[in-house]
């Protein structure tokens, strides 16, 4: 069992075991074969034929996962079963902006709480995961965002590195997919005036194992041209972005040739990206959950919060939200995907209007 660990102020950081050890049996003794002739069995050798046509086929899987969760571009609404598809998801997942006046509706009387998610909603996608910037127009809207509502930025990304782009000390940061999260800046935010930052750490213990899987993984991969492994701190990214297609498969298994030596550890997808995570019970939802429980709402009826992402990772988050009732989780994609979530946006620029209309309405409420 992982503990988990929270650390307030200057409280010293607790330890989580992690119990790694695996036990094989002996295996059986052989009987001796005649020199210079291999014997197999025709049983063994049909056994063998099955597992590589097993392992060749979750393969093949994870390569289509691998496109079906990066997509590169709208789907083609040439024909009219496209166009069909795109407005029946429409309609179950409406745009945030025409529907924004039934989402205030739904938030009266509650404190709005906003999630977001970094690279694809506040930043563009962009091939170098080093050069996802925030553009100024975005970093003063969200400033604006987190002086009317509770901000938090829910990534996977390191919280070092994403703070470096958007350098707003008035947020809640969630760094490593809610493995690390920080409170704002003392003095910068009123809503944690009277607490000190807050740090939580559930995987804290998995921090040597991450490095010692990064320097693999950076070792293995080095072969395929375009891939770049990235140390989020309590998880590893590895981008593929730049890979030529072709060169997934092959990819694929370096990756899990490494992480299989892990079993602590989980592989997963994202937009152009393979997840390394440790095996533990969170994910984005648990820190949404976490982080409302921080401002005092826990199992609270009035508040709101209001999730912006578009990655596979987010879908926990937009599962919560369902779960409690409260809220709506908001998409950002311009194709139809299945999702978890209410409400859809196009791209980072709408999601800026959306932010914006948000401030603007309360800032007339005041």
């Amino acid at each position: 069992m992982v503990s988990q660990n929270v650390v307030v102020s200057d409280a010293n950081t607790g330890i989580i075991t992690v119990s790694n050890s695996s036990v094989f049996a002996p295996s059986a003794q052989k009987p001796p074969t005649v020199p210079g002739h291999i014997s197999i069995s025709k049983k063994k050798l049909l056994k063998n034929l099955e597992l590589s046509g097993a392992q060749s086929q979750r393969l093949n899987s994870w390569v289509d996962s691998m496109r079906a969760s990066s997509p590169t571009h709208l789907k083609s609404l040439s024909s009219l079963s496209s166009e069909e598809e795109l407005n029946s998801w429409l309609k179950r997942h409406p745009s945030a902006l025409d529907m924004f006046e039934r989402i205030i509706e739904a938030s009266r009387g509650k404190q709005i709480v906003m999630f977001l998610d970094y690279d694809g909603t506040l930043s563009p996608i962009v091939a170098d995961p080093d050069r996802a910037f925030i553009t100024s127009k975005m970093r003063r809207t969200v400033k604006k965002l987190a002086k009317s509502f509770p901000t938090s930025i829910v990534t996977g990304r390191c919280i070092d590195k994403v703070y470096s782009f958007v350098k707003l000390a008035e947020l809640y940061y969630a760094g490593s997919h809610g493995m690390d999260i920080k409170g704002p800046t003392k003095g910068f935010s009123r809503y944690n005036k009277d607490k000190p930052s807050v740090l939580y750490q559930p995987a804290g213990d998995f921090l040597p194992m991450i490095d010692e899987v990064f320097k693999q993984l950076v070792e293995k991969t080095k072969s395929t041209p375009g891939a770049k492994v990235e140390n989020n701190k309590f998880c590893l990214s590895v981008h593929f972005r730049c890979v030529d297609e072709k060169k997934w498969s092959d990819l694929a298994l370096k990756v899990r040739s490494v992480v299989k030596n892990y079993p602590t550890l989980k592989l997963s997808q994202g937009r152009k990206v393979l997840e390394i995570r440790p095996m533990i019970k969170w994910d984005k939802g648990k820190a949404l959950e976490f982080l409302l429980e921080s401002l005092g709402f826990e199992n609270s009826n009035d508040v709101f919060p209001i999730y912006i992402g578009d990655d596979r990772t987010d879908e926990d988050a937009f599962k919560l939200l369902q779960e409690r009732g409260q809220g709506f989780g908001i998409l950002v994609s311009k194709f139809p995907k299945d999702t978890n979530a209410s409400y859809s946006l196009q791209d980072p620029p709408e999601v800026m209007d959306f932010l914006r209309r948000l401030v603007e309405w309360k800032q007339i409420q005041q």
